[in-house]
């Protein structure tokens, strides 16, 4: 069955153009109709309602719809009505993964011990509800972003429990923005909102064939949003095409006061990204390939068609190695352990009625019947005896992690003189089971830009039968409109995407 469902005026209608499909459609094709009277936002957020109803028990991707998001929607269509428009998110549902505080919604972050909604939205959520989109709901992900357990099962939580992969169901989506990333694929919002520490934007995004899109630190806000750290965390957008991506990214980024980080933002940053792609991106572009060869056979298929579309469009490509990867991740985990037992209290501070400290998380969950049903809190347990954030042990791990990282890219770049570097972003999604961690996850890309805070940005690029294999291409801190750029290019000259079918298992 094809996840597809008309949005146009009635077949045979007077004055009716061809229907397009949720999976197919544009924000730039949904704001052209709305704007000649031929859809509503009502309309459209009833059609992705509707099937979030229909799909979603299968999928397990939305915890929880938002009441108010045909109001919403009904206040966009009289703003419209009136000439007001607030831009291109104007009447346009998005998903929210439930770790980003929105006033009066459920924000748990899969945790059972965080039920009681917020009092405020976080920043990134007024800047949507301020450029009219429609908060549709809430996407489960993997509980406290994947931070909880060494051997912890993508995509589970104990508020959500197991989020599925659209295209085959038995197969795992991926984290921790699950959610997000199978929601958008499944057509249940035209574009949803994941985070990321390392991966969790890009890995659902290759795993569920949707565009995924992780920013420089400090482009969008993470006030409101539950932290692991704040030197690599970041929100950002999860669509179906590059060019809603860079729609919503245009909308969530933005100086604030409650985001120190945010204060770096570049004068010169682009304020609208989608107005910088062109389908002539990659012509004269040196891109550097970092292929991951012979870990797997499909993957490697995949790259290698990939630079046959990136030369075909004017690319000159060359295979690059990305140094320093083992010991910058070595450094990582231990940093991020006392990063967020550092970050953490400071946000539980802002929650009503939930509890004040991870050492009272850990408790809540030994109590909780269903919390560690599946896999343990070890790396909660870590992070109460981990280094305090003045210690010098930590300030080595953090200094040796981030700037590795960063001279992974910058060097290779320089090296090469590269526009960027394309790499595999995922492998097959592996089989879902529990007690083993992710059994099957085989190769990422994502940790050099994630923790050197640079640009990464994911795009389909094929299938290894019916499962979804992405590329990544990322370059320098705030080159994010150029990665875009890339992306949107290789996805007009590699057309690949197809909606899922919800097969059972393969």
């Amino acid at each position: 069955m094809l996840l597809a469902f008309a949005v146009g005026p009635p077949a045979g209608a007077a004055g009716a153009e061809p229907e397009p499909d949720l999976d197919a459609a544009t924000i730039p094709r949904l704001q052209s109709l709305m704007d000649r009277g031929k859809l509503t936002s009502v309309r459209l957020t009833n059609a992705y309602l509707d099937r979030i109803r229909r799909l979603d028990g299968r999928i397990h991707a939305v915890l929880t719809t938002d009441p108010t998001a045909v109001a919403q929607a009904e206040a966009s269509d009289r703003r419209r009505e009136r000439g007001h428009t607030r831009g291109p998110l104007d009447g346009i549902p998005v998903l929210l993964k439930d770790n980003i505080d929105t006033k009066h919604l459920a924000t748990t972050v899969g945790s059972r011990a965080m039920r009681t909604p917020p009092d405020r939205d976080a920043t990134l959520v007024r800047r949507l509800r301020d450029a009219g989109a429609v908060i549709i709901g809430k996407a489960n992900l993997s509980e406290w972003a994947n931070f909880r357990s060494t051997s912890a099962t993508s995509g589970w939580s104990g508020v959500g429990l197991q989020t599925n992969n659209p295209y085959v169901l038995d197969r795992n989506p991926c984290g921790s923005s699950s959610g997000s990333g199978a929601g958008v694929a499944a057509s249940l919002a035209q574009v949803a909102v994941g985070t990321e520490t390392d991966g969790s934007i890009v890995c659902p995004a290759g795993a569920n064939g949707v565009v995924g899109h992780k920013p420089s630190l400090g482009l969008v806000s993470r006030a409101g949003i539950a932290p692991i750290s704040a030197e690599q965390d970041t929100a950002g957008p999860m669509a179906r095409h590059v060019v809603d991506a860079a729609i919503t990214l245009s909308v969530l980024q933005g100086r604030d006061r409650g985001d120190p980080a945010t204060a770096q933002i570049p004068a010169g940053q682009p304020d609208d990204y989608a107005r910088l792609l062109r389908p002539d991106a990659l012509r004269g572009a040196r891109i550097g390939v970092y292929r991951q060869a012979g870990i797997d056979p499909d993957v490697d298929r995949i790259v290698e068609e990939s630079v046959a579309t990136l030369r075909a469009k004017g690319a000159t490509v060359i295979d690059v190695d990305v140094p320093y990867r083992e010991q910058f991740a070595a450094a990582e985990l231990p940093a991020l352990l006392t990063e967020f037992a550092r970050d953490l209290p400071k946000y539980l501070a802002h929650r009503r009625d939930v509890p004040r400290t991870l050492a009272e998380l850990v408790e809540f969950d030994k109590q909780d019947p269903v919390e560690l049903s599946r896999f343990g809190q070890e790396l909660f347990e870590q992070a109460l005896v981990a280094p305090a954030p003045d210690d010098p042990a930590y300030l080595m791990q953090r200094a040796t992690a981030t700037s590795l990282a960063k001279r992974s890219i910058d060097e290779t770049m320089a090296a090469h003189d590269l526009d960027a570097i394309m790499s595999p972003t995922n492998g097959p999604a592996w089989k879902t089971t529990y007690g083993e961690g992710d059994d099957g996850f085989l190769l990422e890309s994502s940790g050099p830009a994630a923790v050197a805070g640079y640009p990464n940005v994911a795009v389909p690029a094929g299938y290894a039968g019916e499962l979804p294999i992405g590329v990544s291409f990322f370059a320098g801190r705030w080159q994010d409109a150029r990665v875009l750029a890339f992306a949107a290019a290789y996805e007009a000259a590699n057309p690949v995407r197809h909606a899922p079918r919800l097969v059972p298992t393969a």
